[in-house]
């Protein structure tokens, strides 16, 4: 008989989650499987919005941003007998397995179903890049490069009226995309939610660059930080007269979610989709399909919900060293 997969997206949309759907469709018919699309995530599950989708239903998705499949809130799948619901559709179309591609939340919902028996996989993909079993998940390579591509254009505003900028990025209540695009992009100061942040040693940081004679200064802040850009402005509204900078915010939102994967991205799905594939082949399900040291890594759900991943001291310490 033949096996019936089915996939969804959930959570925030990240740049590549078309590219992991094109994949599983099309890795997943390779090897015999029927496969179906759930619409609007777990919202789907419990209105029964599944269909089928063949090879050529994903053609020409890989290289656009957010989801054909959609993603939306869905209280009720909260409750268990919103789940059992779920799963009573999931039976009626004869689905053996369910992928579902998406962060955190997505995959602690993802967890909550295997729980209840049915087979799932997860796939690791998110912007905030705070999932344990992947060293980096799907849309955070694009996320990180579109940030970076705002900062160079900051600095070139911020030389001309010699300014200084806060610039805002995603993550949640991890550090990683502001400490990498601190980093890349040569900020003078990085805040993250990991560490606390003394708004006083980034104001001498901003002190020393201007008495060194830098025409900008540049201050990357995590939304989850302690001291975000709307309180740094704050702060540093109270100090303006030693800053020597004026000082300007900017908070870069939504904007990382959007546009077109870029090649690592698409890569990393068609290949996190593939192995969310093979899992299901050998019948290995509750676990999220990561890529660890470059190798397709199968972590059980339970090591996964309810943990976020830390930023690397090493490069902390770095970014540290160069600002």
């Amino acid at each position: 008989m033949t096996k019936r997969i089915a996939v969804l997206t959930s959570g925030g949309d990240a740049p590549g989650m078309n590219a992991a759907i094109r994949a599983v469709v099309r890795c997943g018919i390779a090897n015999g499987f029927k496969t179906y699309g759930v619409r609007s995530g777990y919202k789907g599950l419990i209105s029964g919005t599944i269909d089928e989708l063949t090879t050529r239903d994903v053609g020409g998705i890989i290289q656009r941003g957010g989801t054909i499949l959609g993603s939306a809130r869905c209280p009720e799948f909260m409750t268990e007998p919103g789940r059992k619901l779920a799963i009573r559709n999931l039976n009626q179309f004869g689905i053996d397995a369910l992928v579902v591609i998406g962060g955190n939340g997505s995959q602690t919902g993802n967890y909550e179903l295997s729980k209840m028996g049915f087979n799932t996989v997860g796939i690791a993909s998110t912007i905030d890049n705070d999932l344990i079993g992947s060293d980096l998940t799907i849309g955070v390579d694009t996320a990180l490069n579109i940030a970076l591509e705002a900062i160079d254009r900051l600095k070139v505003t911020a030389s001309s009226h010699h300014r200084a900028f806060i610039l805002e990025v995603m993550g949640r209540n991890c550090g990683y995309l502001a400490l990498m695009a601190g980093l890349a992009g040569g900020a003078e100061a990085i805040t993250v939610p990991e560490v606390p942040t003394d708004p006083e040693a980034i104001a001498q940081e901003m002190i020393s660059a201007y008495e060194h004679g830098k025409a900008h200064a540049l201050i990357i802040a995590a939304e989850g930080a302690e001291y975000n850009a709307q309180k740094l402005t704050e702060y540093f509204e109270t100090h303006k007269e030693r800053l020597g900078f004026s000082v300007r915010s900017t908070i870069l939102g939504h904007v990382q979610r959007g546009g077109s994967p870029g090649a690592f991205d698409r890569i990393l799905a068609s290949r996190l989709g593939d192995g969310a594939i093979q899992a299901i082949a050998r019948e290995q399900y509750g676990v999220l399909v990561g890529q660890i040291r470059s190798e397709l890594a199968f972590t059980p759900l339970e090591e996964v919900v309810g943990k976020t991943k830390g930023i690397d001291p090493e490069t902390l310490r770095l970014a540290n060293l160069l600002d």
